[in-house]
């Protein structure tokens, strides 16, 4: 697969600030660090690294704002917001193209008939931030263009915001092309060494402040939006017609300089992703444009991430840039994320990573940045890891892996069964999981706003019973290959489904929580979909279509389906406001991307119609080219037009319409094959 290059902007959209600027790029460099603009948010800056364990990140590298010389002008390419709505400068009107080349930004000035083509990476396991620059011009003509670009570095958490002069660090020259910002130990934030190395350019240190950048995605969700950002040198780089010039920023001290050895190794590791899925994942060979970038998307969230005994584990980031790596998130993201782009070795890692968590039958939901204690509230990601390793399962044919893991995966069975945290257990009236207690919140809908829970679901919810009976038939299956008793699974999950028969409702879909505090609950929720989406359904086909055609009717977006169904007290139609007002939105109508690949597989399921049910997934193209580019967002306003929010790029929300588009055209290509093969 070749990589894809279709996001791409001229200038209509790069010299409209008010839409250059809702589009962002985002990147990542496998530990867990990134680099996005367009500073717009505390979030965006050239190098975002995880300093202190565990995933503690720091932004290091702020930006590099440059100025052309050309012909005896100084022009500007970079553009500032300041306090009063103010841009300067204004370098955007100055950009001729933006495109994404596979995951690389690149965009390209023009000046009459010069060229300036600026492109950004990060190394694939590093904290190191490359730029480069290439300039053409007519060859008959002799011209001396340079760049002058000032280097804006920090030293705080990524949550945060800097207090000017609060970073003190120590500058030094290292030779004339280089700098060494060294932040020391009881600093008050986390001790770095920044190198700075520009070949053939000219570093000059510097200790100026720039103070209130204006931070406007910042203020619509109600938090501080000014920053301040510390000039530590400022760079003089000579460019030569046709060559490619650059500039490096690393924590580590033997990076390479080289720009153009470096923007080689990039293009070479994303063709690599690539021609891996190519390789291992048929459904993939002649996929479109944009599965192809979701296939490279989906690389930005795989991880290593170092385990409290020192060994060496890989996770996934749920989302760029807030959220660190989640239980729930990273087994419902797995199918989607290594192993429908060829990953298996990575998907066996991450599981085994998390089996070492298990803990009273439980995956904890959160592993917190810093030093904290990893968090056990959730009644559904170990129930998602036991769907998880049916994947791997089917998807590599390891049973040496599974013998390994099915203890743990009985615990979690066990102890669902007999009980566990936060009033999580199995009723033996019906079988079914019970789970909650006052001020938790333990489903997906987990908002949270001090001691008020959103959407609190007490009881029985119906996506955790759909979980339980797949988890269920799950481990019956494991324990017929592995040559073990597995009546009891069978038995259990016969109870199960006859008990599920409880949530069917009068209007044809399913209650979403039954024997609440306040008795069932029959709000018009999503999360009936999983009933017909997972691998076994407690569902007759009868019910799962009834199921989908509710869903479909009040649900379905373009990019998801809502949270709840329009015409509730409770809906909500945007996601606006500041944090109280948007998590009181979060799962009251708001659409959630990751239920799109779920409704796909529910539709195909019911339908048989493939055609139709990948459709669903095409918006997703379209989105692609807004937002966060070339990945998908968390969630969407619950009315038309859908505008994008939350997270600008999610793992599940990818993950889920890549897993819907390999399932379905796996099933699709075995049943082509089986036709071709009859008489």
């Amino acid at each position: 697969m070749i990589r894809p290059d279709f996001i791409r902007f001229g200038r209509e959209i790069c010299g409209n600030l008010t839409e250059a600027e809702r589009r962002e790029w985002w990147l990542a460099d496998g530990l867990g660090g990134y680099a996005a603009g367009t500073l717009t948010r505390r979030y965006h800056g050239l190098l975002v690294a995880p300093l202190a364990p565990s995933l503690g990140r720091s932004l290091v590298f702020s930006k590099a704002d440059a100025w052309l010389a050309l012909d005896g002008k100084t022009r500007p390419l970079c553009s500032n917001r300041w306090p009063g709505d103010i841009i300067d400068p204004a370098g955007h009107i100055h950009l001729e193209s933006f495109r994404l080349d596979g995951r690389m930004p690149e965009w390209v000035y023009a000046f009459g008939d010069f060229r300036l083509t600026f492109r950004l990476w990060l190394e694939p396991g590093a904290s190191t931030v490359y730029l480069a620059y290439r300039a053409d011009w007519p060859k008959a003509q002799t011209r001396e263009p340079a760049l002058r670009i000032k280097l804006l570095a920090n030293a705080r958490d990524h949550h945060g915001n800097a207090e000017p002069r609060r970073f003190n660090p120590a500058i030094e020259p290292d030779g004339a092309d280089g700098l060494i910002v060294r932040n020391p130990p009881g600093s008050g934030s986390a001790p770095y060494r920044l190198s700075f190395k520009a070949p053939g350019g000219v570093i000059r240190p510097d200790r100026t402040w720039y103070e209130n950048f204006d931070l406007p995605l910042e203020r619509a969700r109600g938090l501080p939006d000014r920053d301040h950002h510390l000039c530590v040198g400022e760079c003089r780089l000579p460019l030569a017609n046709g060559e490619w010039s650059g500039l490096t920023a690393s924590l580590h001290a033997d990076a390479s300089p080289s720009v153009e050895e470096a923007m080689h190794r990039r293009q070479a590791y994303d063709d690599g992703v690539l021609a891996r899925a190519a390789l291992s994942v048929p459904e993939l060979r002649d996929a479109p444009d944009w599965i192809r970038q979701l296939a490279l998307a989906a690389d930005s969230f795989l991880f290593a991430r170092r385990l409290p005994n020192g060994d060496d584990g890989v996770s996934v980031i749920a989302g760029y840039p807030w959220f660190g790596d989640w239980g729930r998130d990273t087994m419902i993201a797995l199918p989607g994320l290594p192993l429908a782009t060829g990953r298996c070795d990575e998907a066996r890692r991450i599981l085994e990573t998390f089996a070492r968590f298990v803990d009273r039958g439980m995956l904890p939901n959160v592993f917190p940045e810093g030093s904290a204690v990893p968090e056990y509230n959730t009644v559904d990601a170990a129930l998602w890891y036991i769907e998880a390793w049916r994947a791997y399962v089917d998807a590599t044919g390891d049973l040496a892996a599974l013998r390994a893991v099915f203890p743990a995966l009985r615990e979690i069975v066990a102890g669902y069964r007999s009980g566990t945290r936060f009033g999580i257990g199995m009723s033996e009236r019906d079988g079914l999981i019970r789970a909650g207690e006052p001020g938790v919140q333990l489903t997906w809908m987990d908002a949270k706003v001090g001691d008020w829970v959103v959407t609190p679901r007490i009881g029985k919810p119906v996506e955790i019973n759909a979980l339980w009976y797949n988890a269920l038939r799950v481990m019956a299956d494991f324990a017929g290959r592995l040559k073990l008793a597995g009546d009891e699974y069978e038995t259990l999950a016969e109870f199960v489904r006859l008990g599920f028969r409880r949530f069917v409702h009068p209007n044809g879909g399913l209650f979403d929580v039954l024997d609440g505090p306040g008795g069932d609950d029959g709000s018009l929720r999503p999360n009936q979909i999983l009933a017909v989406s997972l691998p076994y359904s407690p569902l007759s086909p009868d019910r799962q279509a009834a199921v989908l055609a509710v869903c479909g009717k009040t649900l379905l977006t373009s990019y998801g389906l809502r949270s709840l169904a329009p015409g509730h007290a409770d809906y909500r139609s945007g996601y606006r406001g500041g944090v109280r007002e948007r998590d009181g939105a979060y799962h009251q109508g708001t659409v959630w991307a990751w239920l799109l690949g779920h409704y796909a597989l529910a539709e195909f399921r019911v339908s048989g119609d493939a055609g139709r049910a990948l459709s669903r997934l095409q918006p997703i193209r379209d989105h692609l080219l807004d937002a966060g580019l070339g990945t998908v967002s968390e969630i969407f306003d619950a009315d038309p037009p859908h505008a994008p929010q939350g997270c600008p790029s999610q793992a599940w929300s990818v993950a889920t319409v890549l897993e819907a588009w390999w399932r379905i055209g796996k099933t699709r290509q075995s049943d082509n094959r089986t036709e071709k093969e009859k008489p």
